[in-house]
Parts: C-alpha cells; sequence; structure tokens
C-alpha cells in the first residue's frame, strides 16, 4: 500500500474551520475504491497544524487519487487557508492495513 501522512499549517483563523473547509475533499477521496484511509488530527501541541495519514491500496490507486477531479479542486481550493505548504513523508509498505503495536498489547 501507499503510505502518507502530511502535516498541513493552517492560518490560524481558519483552524477551527479546516475540518470543514477540507470536508468535501476527504469525503470524496473516503468514496474512491482504492483508498483504504483518509483521517485528519489535530496537533497538541499547534493548533493550527493538521495531520493527515493515508493509505492507497496500490500505486494504481494513487495515481487515480491525484488524478480526480475532486484533488484538482483540492488544489485550487485549500491553498488559500494554508500558511505554509505542507509537509509530507510518502512510502510504499508491504501490508494492507494497520499492525498491531505488540509491545503495548491489552491483555483480555
Amino acid at each position: 500500500m501507499i503510505f502518507i501522512t502530511a502535516k498541513f499549517r493552517v492560518k490560524p483563523e481558519h483552524a477551527d474551520r479546516w475540518p470543514e473547509i477540507a470536508g468535501e475533499f476527504t469525503e470524496a477521496t473516503r468514496a474512491e475504491p482504492g483508498c483504504l484511509w483518509f483521517d485528519w488530527s489535530r496537533s497538541v501541541d499547534d493548533p493550527a497544524e493538521y495531520v493527515l495519514v493515508e493509505a492507497f491500496r496500490d500505486n494504481d490507486a494513487g495515481a487515480a487519487h491525484v488524478r480526480s477531479a475532486h484533488f484538482e479542486q483540492a488544489r485550487r481550493d485549500l491553498p488559500p487557508y494554508l500558511a505554509e505548504t505542507p509537509r509530507i513523508v510518502n512510502t510504499t509498505v508491504p501490508q494492507d492495513d494497520w499492525s498491531e503495536l505488540g509491545e503495548m498489547a491489552v491483555q483480555d
């Protein structure tokens, strides 16, 4: 799978509304057949920073995502709300879901 983590620093005046601002893009991406997950979290250290964790089934699914109409729309719509260019880590990993963190296993 393609595993991506990106940090989005939003202009402070838009930070509380970011989930709404990115909402259509988020829902459209989650509906893509090759999207495994597309989840936003807000930093506990910086309320203007959101972290996106996303995964796509394979290279074809990732390519379909960046060619989609909603991705092109997001490229036009989202940057005016950002304080800086998002930072990203993009890699391919040989799995298709989350693994358990065995070192912190919860015993039943």
